[in-house]
């Protein structure tokens, strides 16, 4: 391993904003020594003084550091519940015009499916979604709405035909459903959220962080949540203190604000 990892953290911060100390360390540190050494780079030091000055290599580090693993519908049987149980909850409470925030969204494969799921039960007209990630690179593939065959896998095969047009090998989503979606830069360690949500979904993004940080996200995801609205999380997630911060658990990933 590299030396001087506390004073890289520090130049990281100071440059990115983004604050290694939440991230497991021994994790991110090899990937992050992995991508310095494809770069043929051998120390920390020489490492910050190229992303400094070279965009570009910047650019692919901030890519590099966020986890870019997504796909629409992922854990099909989660979004049943969602578009079965959940979204009919929703408009019951609050009417037509829900407030859903896609925390780390990645390259825009969630906030996609959260439009057509609840497409099927209010007009795409009401719908709008705030989508934000840390990472600007996949943001901008996001707000393209180019996917692979393997990424649209699980979409429903209704949606698949109504909304996806083949291009090539690829597969482009109608400007109908990207004009629902609204595309931010945000940084969950550090940004104010978005408040008045009665729906977060945040998925296989907050296993990445320390106890400590999941604690304070998880707080802050409660503070935004309206009375009655609920958090979403992944498969690969527990909140074990959910009933302190003032959860009530709904189905396994389903969490309402009491």
């Amino acid at each position: 391993m590299l030396d001087n990892y506390e004073q890289f953290k520090k130049d990281v911060y100071a440059l990115t904003k983004i604050d290694l100390n939440c991230y497991k360390e021994k994790q991110m540190r090899r990937r992050i020594d992995t991508l310095i050494t494809k770069n043929k780079i051998n120390d920390y030091t020489s490492y910050v003084a190229l992303i400094k000055k070279d965009k570009e290599k910047f650019e692919q580090f901030v890519n590099f550091l966020t986890i870019n693993v997504s796909e629409f519908y992922r854990n099909p049987d989660q979004w049943k519940i969602l578009e079965n149980e959940v979204f009919p909850k929703l408009v019951e409470k609050f009417g037509k015009n829900i407030k859903i925030w896609s925390a780390a969204c990645s390259t825009g494969d969630e906030p996609y499916s959260l439009v057509m799921a609840l497409s099927r039960v209010v007009p795409l007209s009401n719908i709008k979604v705030i989508a934000t990630d840390i990472d600007k690179q996949v943001l901008e593939q996001a707000r393209v709405g180019l996917y692979n065959e393997k990424s649209i896998v699980g979409v429903p095969a209704d949606l698949k035909s109504k909304y996806f047009t083949k291009v090539g090998n690829s597969y482009q989503i109608s400007d109908e459903i990207k004009k629902r979606v609204e595309f931010k830069e945000h940084n969950l360690l550090k940004d104010p959220y978005p408040t008045g949500c009665h729906l977060i979904v945040c998925r296989n993004v907050v296993i990445y962080f320390t106890e400590e940080a999941k604690d304070e996200i998880y707080k802050k995801f409660h503070s935004s949540i309206v009375k009655g609205g609920y958090l979403f999380i992944g498969s690969t997630e527990q909140i074990m203190n959910y009933k302190e911060i003032g959860f009530l658990r709904n189905k396994s990933f389903f969490f309402e604000k009491e």
